[in-house]
């Protein structure tokens, strides 16, 4: 309490002693005794530490603020300018897909509603002079009904994009790119098993994004989101930070619902029509695919991870097709809570176990082939265990069809090897 008197006895007394200099200043000191007797009060009423002894207490600790002079305006600078030029290096390759349909045309056309009443009586109304319009079809127009975004990942014009922005197999799609060009775009190919799609324009000599490695990435490590805000502002440009790494949501929209596993979560603001923009880092670099929102939250955005759609752009540029591998199960991850509550031998892997899509193994499958069988559950894939972070989907997509992987496998009490050979992925779901 001593302490706290002092310091706040100080702050009053430095109040005091500017309001009594400035009425002597006015006064042009006429009474400059004054200020010797407020001197001696404060002298002999306060003790005051040495000013000697406060700096070297300070000038021996490491306190960065005292030492290191505009620091943080270089930092910011630097910083700025580290978002200006990643911005600058990808934005020649994204573009705003814009979605058209053939909808009937509906005009205001004459329509008399008396029509149906005697001859007598229609003419009394006719002539007064009424006139009535009802809406009425005039044919069919293709209009714009929608529009997302995408990004040049070769200079012979394929582009990426979410699958779900090109959901319409009977919408017309037209890509614009960042020089103002338009081209009809055609579906090359659509992922079966995430919301990936590539489009194809006749084009030639594009710039191509550069890609990154989205398996570096850290919590808090600033990210830019490019895309077509709202269908309609094209090339918007936002900044934020990876917020959450590998998490699962169920995202609908379109009449299209579902799971999607190990995406990128972002404070970044995603908006309608950024869909299938490129997630970037400081270097300009694709680390991800713009893809879904938090519906009535502030700044949660999650991105599909550019690692996994690597073997999609591969597989189309050697096969004009996306081919991906699959084992043919459908499961359940093991988490502590469904271990506990089911009474499971162990609390992580992959649980074999059907739903209302279908059998748990699928007929002819890898899966079936190998031997796998309904609740077994699968620990491990080539060594590598399968938790939250690592789901059996993602770790088979990390493989090519015709890859033999060892399964290591949870079957009652017993822990088994099994081979499996994986094919290539069906159009229909697991």
């Amino acid at each position: 309490m001593k302490t706290n008197t002092k310091i706040i006895a100080l702050i009053i007394a430095a109040s005091l002693i500017g309001g009594v200099m400035g009425s002597l200043i006015s006064a042009q000191f006429a009474q400059a005794n004054v200020l010797g007797d407020l001197w001696d009060f404060f002298k002999n009423n306060f003790s005051f530490s040495s000013p000697s002894s406060s700096i070297s207490s300070s000038s021996t600790s490491s306190a960065p603020y005292v030492s290191s002079p505009a620091v943080p305006y270089e930092s910011g600078v630097s910083y700025e300018q580290a978002v200006i030029k990643a911005v600058e290096k990808a934005s020649p390759s994204v573009v705003s897909v814009v979605i058209s349909k053939n909808l009937p045309v509906i005009e205001q056309c004459p329509y008399n509603p008396f029509g149906d009443l005697p001859p007598e009586f229609r003419d009394l109304f006719n002539q007064q002079g009424f006139q009535f319009y009802a809406p009425c079809q005039k044919g069919f127009k293709m209009q714009e009904v929608g529009g997302g975004s995408g990004f040049i990942i070769s200079s012979d014009g394929l582009i990426l994009t979410n699958k779900h922005v090109v959901s319409d197999l009977k919408a017309g799609y037209t890509v614009l790119t960042n020089d103002g060009k338009k081209y009809k775009a055609k579906i090359l190919a659509q992922d079966p098993a995430q919301d990936l799609a590539v489009l194809k324009i006749e084009a030639s000599s594009l710039s191509a994004v550069a890609l990154g490695d989205s398996d570096d990435l850290k919590l808090g490590q600033t990210i830019i989101a490019i895309g077509n805000a709202l269908g309609e502002f094209r090339n918007t440009v936002s900044v934020g930070v990876v917020s959450g790494l590998s998490r699962t949501i169920t995202a609908s929209g379109a009449g299209i619902s579902e799971t999607i596993q190990g995406v990128i979560q972002t404070d970044a603001a995603i908006n309608q029509g950024n869909s299938g923009g490129p997630l970037l880092n400081l270097k300009g670099e694709v680390i991800g695919i713009n893809t879904a929102i938090v519906s009535g939250a502030q700044n949660i955005g999650f991105a599909i991870p550019i690692n996994q759609a690597k073997r999609d752009i591969e597989s189309v540029k050697k096969t004009g097709n996306i081919k991906t591998p699959y084992l043919g199960v459908r499961y359940l991850m093991v988490t502590p809570e469904l271990a506990k509550e089911q009474k499971l031998p162990v609390d992580y892997g992959a649980l074999v176990r059907g739903s209302q899509e279908g059998a748990a193994v699928i007929p002819d499958s890898p899966a079936a082939k190998a031997g796998i069988q309904t609740e077994d559950i699968i620990l491990e894939i080539n060594g590598q265990k399968l938790d939250s972070s690592h789901p059996l989907n993602l770790l088979i997509q990390k493989y090519n069809i015709g890859d033999t992987i060892i399964l290591k496998i949870q079957r009652g009490v017993q822990k088994i090897e099994i081979k499996a050979t994986l094919e290539e992925r069906p159009a229909i779901n697991e």
